[in-house]
């Protein structure tokens, strides 16, 4: 079984992968998506994304890190997935699910899931392109609309030469209205010969046994849920070995948060700094009343300098070099 934590544009960026990785049970993670439109991408837009090449593709914890391009130009796409594998990307992964408006007007993400030939093409131009020690994957929706064209698609997929598969258990359409159709994982994993990776809805441990019993698949790609409970991960991977999971109290979370803000506080302007810290604690707030208590005492406050005091942070100190000396991840 393999747990990865998903590509979400504008929240799971480098600061919080390095978090959430620090907790423990995630085996892999994928860099938020790489815009490919008619040009071959500078070094520094592959960077801006993927910080994390500069300690060899993985967190401070060790996890792998997957760059993710987006794009619907199968020529643009394996020159600039060529140059990502000769930066080092252990793994390329294409974005044929993200269902924002504004990417699907540019051909990008789920909108392409009603051009399967497409999806072909584009695959099978990338796999060519990178050596063949560097896995190509891809991540999907079910459909634009509908459902119906789920299975075309992945066979697509696959027989362009897809290593693996993560099925996000919606439509566009659907954006992120509950429920998922866990079901239609069942049949894509029936219909390719590739590993296919559940993802959607999974927000805490008894919502992935459903999914593991409706699905009948193993591996799973965790996105808001992890982000709202920092250690499901972990929960999940004890409860697959066999043991009791000890899920984190909020004393052991808040900690985290304060992290967050002192690192954020280093690498993001001060002008959108509070916007990050509030947008995280909003989704922790589903997991922990404390975080919603913290998130109505901070909501108007814009100045960084007192939100230091009321999160008994000192920007100026040194980052440790992995999250491993906190107490609440050594257990």
């Amino acid at each position: 079984m393999q747990i990865a934590l998903a590509p979400m544009e504008g929240l799971v960026d480098e600061l919080l992968r390095d978090l959430l990785t620090g907790v423990g049970g995630i085996d892999w993670c994928v860099t938020e998506f790489v815009r490919v439109c008619d040009r071959l991408l500078p070094l520094a837009q592959f960077e801006k994304l993927a910080p994390e090449m500069r300690r060899g593709w993985q967190t401070r914890a060790g996890t792998p890190v997957h760059l993710q391009l987006l794009g619907s130009d199968p020529a643009c796409l394996a020159e600039n997935a060529a140059l990502a594998a000769e930066l080092g990307a252990p793994v390329i992964d294409l974005n044929f699910g993200c269902p924002a408006k504004t990417v699907n007007r540019s051909r990008g993400g789920a909108v392409l899931l009603d051009e399967p030939e497409l999806l072909h093409a584009i695959v099978r131009e990338v796999r060519r392109a990178v050596p063949a020690q560097v896995p190509v994957t891809a991540k999907m929706r079910l459909g634009y609309a509908r459902p119906e064209g789920a299975l075309e698609c992945a066979r697509a997929l696959a027989e362009g030469g897809v290593a693996q598969l993560v099925v996000h258990a919606r439509t566009k359409v659907e954006g992120y209205r509950p429920p998922a159709h866990w079901e239609w994982v069942a049949r894509v994993q029936e219909a390719v010969a590739v590993p296919v990776y559940a993802n959607g809805e999974i927000w805490t441990l008894e919502d992935w046994r459903r999914c593991r019993q409706i699905s009948g698949v193993e591996d799973i790609m965790l996105g808001r849920g992890l982000v709202s409970r920092p250690d499901l991960a972990r929960q999940i991977a004890a409860a697959r070995a066999g043991r009791t999971p000890e899920p984190l109290e909020w004393r052991d979370v808040q900690p985290l948060v304060s992290e967050f803000w002192r690192r954020a506080r280093q690498r993001i302007a001060p002008r959108y700094a509070p916007g990050r810290l509030k947008q995280w604690l909003g989704m922790l707030a589903r997991s922990y009343p404390q975080a919603a208590a913290l998130f109505a005492e901070l909501r108007r406050e814009s100045d960084c300098v007192r939100l230091d005091a009321l999160l008994g942070v000192d920007r100026h100190s040194d980052l440790s070099p992995v999250l491993e000396p906190c107490p609440v991840l050594s257990t």
